[in-house]
């Protein structure tokens, strides 16, 4: 089962401190081996019962940064998901290619059946602390975050509005939600009514209202600017995601930021946003993101549209 900060990860965390008092939310730190996959949905179903599952290479106690790669990598998932079910392809080819790779479950829902749910100010002050206990155990003095869906908004705000810059080196957002999503129209006619956006939050949980188009939240986050000084942004985007429409808001519009949509790379590949974490293009983007010096080219497989996205569907339901 999963369990919370680990002395293994947060030598020191043991009281959970923030500024004198115990935080009201701690992160949850997968721990069970689960095997490496291919797919969302294979992911998705596998984690069905076991959200504490942690796919190969993720969240190993006494894993030392190597010279190369001197910055511990957190993944962060999505909503309604888990780190192994949104991971489990990626974290295994990053600690293969050398990556001391941590992930955590944030946002539990309060009848803990699924995470990604919670307000996400209150999931980013997870990841604060998780992201604390990751550099005590290493030692290392920066990490490098990778934040999948609503995941980058969580990395963001934390980056961004709780002072977690002076801790991060690189910033990575796939398909990030940076500017919202209207769901084809949907969203602008839910945020009409008041009432409509309250049923979404007590079912789906508030952080997917957070992540409409011209929400609240979305509006504080980019207030003065959707960057911040001294951190090494890069935004992986789809033109054909199903759900940051239109796909230009997953892009970062600060001067500085890198922004990569797939199709101006490889124009056959139709990856989804269901789809995302597991191409093996997006894969090859993130580690030539991570380390540009190991000059990495996607192999540009081709996709073809709308693949995944039903069977994902499917799995989740």
């Amino acid at each position: 089962m999963s369990f919370r900060i680990p002395v293994t990860l947060c030598g020191v965390c043991a009281l959970l401190v923030f500024g004198g008092a115990v935080a009201t939310a701690t992160p949850v730190i997968p721990d069970v081996p689960g095997p490496a996959q291919n797919n969302h949905a294979d992911a998705i179903r596998y984690a069905a019962d076991k959200p504490a599952a942690a796919p190969p290479g993720m969240n190993q106690a006494g894993c030392t940064p190597s010279r190369h790669h001197p910055d511990p990598v957190i993944l962060v998932h999505g909503t309604d998901s888990t780190a192994y079910s949104d991971w489990a392809g990626l974290a295994p080819v990053l600690a293969a290619a050398g990556y001391c790779t941590y992930a955590l479950n944030y946002g539990e829902s309060p009848d803990g059946s699924t995470y990604g749910y919670s307000d996400i100010r209150d999931s980013a002050a997870e990841l604060e602390l998780f992201t604390e206990g990751v550099l005590a155990s290493t030692g290392a003095a920066a990490v490098d975050l990778i934040g999948y869906s609503q995941g980058a908004a969580v990395t963001r705000y934390y980056t961004n509005r709780l002072g977690g810059a002076d801790a991060v080196n690189k910033w990575i957002g796939i398909a990030s939600p940076t500017y919202g999503g209207t769901a084809y129209g949907v969203s602008p006619a839910l945020q009409a009514v008041p009432s409509a956006t309250r049923l979404v939050s007590a079912e789906f949980g508030p952080a997917l209202v957070q992540l409409m188009q011209g929400s609240d939240f979305l509006t504080e986050l980019n207030s003065g600017g959707d960057t911040v000084p001294g951190v090494d942004y890069t935004s992986i985007a789809t033109e054909v995601d199903e759900v940051i429409q239109p796909y230009t808001n997953a892009l970062l519009r600060d001067s500085g930021a890198r922004n990569i949509v797939v199709q101006d790379l490889c124009p056959e590949t139709k990856v989804a946003h269901f789809a995302f974490t597991y191409d093996p293009t997006t894969i090859a983007l993130v580690l030539a993101a991570l380390d540009p010096s190991a000059a990495i080219d996607p192999p540009c497989d081709a996709v073809p549209l709308g693949s995944g996205i039903l069977d994902v569907v499917i799995a989740s339901n």
